[in-house]
């Protein structure tokens, strides 16, 4: 059995990271062959840059879809922005099996009638732990909570039309969405390593308040549920709608 994922690479890794660390496809198909423990499955990886205006020609080019973060904002009037807006209404229409992360999870909202915007508790960073809300029981996330790296100061703040809310973090009410059981989404990034969260920071540390940047640095020694995650991801996309 083989499952293609398209990585809708909304942004590009800082180049002084890029060398340790690679760009944001490389960090989702890591994560999810580690995650994958069917040897029947195959997993393939596509890579559209639709940052840079790169889509696919064919929405069945694979079978389903994974939106990274970004450094941009959901709501920025840029072309580009705008553009990727109408493909994921495009994808919606289609009822293509779609996985937001970050900036793709705010993109959900922001794209099909709700709303995100910048985050009146500011920057949330580091390992959080999200809990599981009452809606979300049956649902492909087992257990009661998971812990995974955040790094955003937008989030969503009123969801679009139909989403159920799988669960919240201390500062992010809606950490993780469903819709109509072909998109999946989560503030949080299962696909960021310790090492690289550490480096990110740190090269970022101007624009963080100190007590929240020291904060989050000691939260990375913490372990993540993030195969627990990836292994959900993949499930969501094998699953008959």
């Amino acid at each position: 059995m083989k499952l293609t994922l398209g990585i809708l690479k909304a942004d590009d890794v800082l180049s002084e990271l890029v060398e340790n660390h690679g760009e944001y496809p490389l960090m989702f198909e890591r994560l999810l062959r580690i995650a994958n423990k069917d040897a029947q499955l195959k997993l393939e990886f596509v890579t559209y840059r639709v940052n840079e205006g790169c889509y696919p020609v064919d929405l069945d080019e694979v079978d389903a879809f994974i939106m990274t973060g970004s450094k941009s904002s959901v709501y920025e009037q840029t072309p580009w922005v705008i553009e990727l807006a109408e493909f994921l209404r495009t994808l919606h229409r289609h009822k293509k099996k779609y996985i937001g992360i970050c900036f793709g999870h705010q993109m959900v909202a922001h794209a099909l009638g709700g709303e995100a915007k910048l985050a009146e508790s500011g920057w949330s960073l580091g390992v959080k732990k999200a809990k599981l809300t009452v809606e979300a029981e049956p649902n492909i996330l087992a257990g009661k909570s998971f812990d995974l790296i955040y790094s955003h100061q937008d989030q969503v703040t009123v969801i679009a039309p139909g989403t159920v809310i799988l669960a919240s973090t201390d500062t992010c009410p809606i950490a993780a969405t469903t819709l109509d059981n072909h998109i999946l989404t989560f503030q949080g990034h299962p696909e960021f390593s310790p090492e690289f969260c550490r480096a990110l920071l740190q090269l970022r540390r101007a624009a963080y308040p100190p007590k929240v940047y020291a904060a989050a640095m000691a939260s990375i020694e913490q372990s993540t549920d993030q195969y627990r995650v990836a292994k959900a991801m993949i499930d969501f996309c094998l699953a008959s709608q």
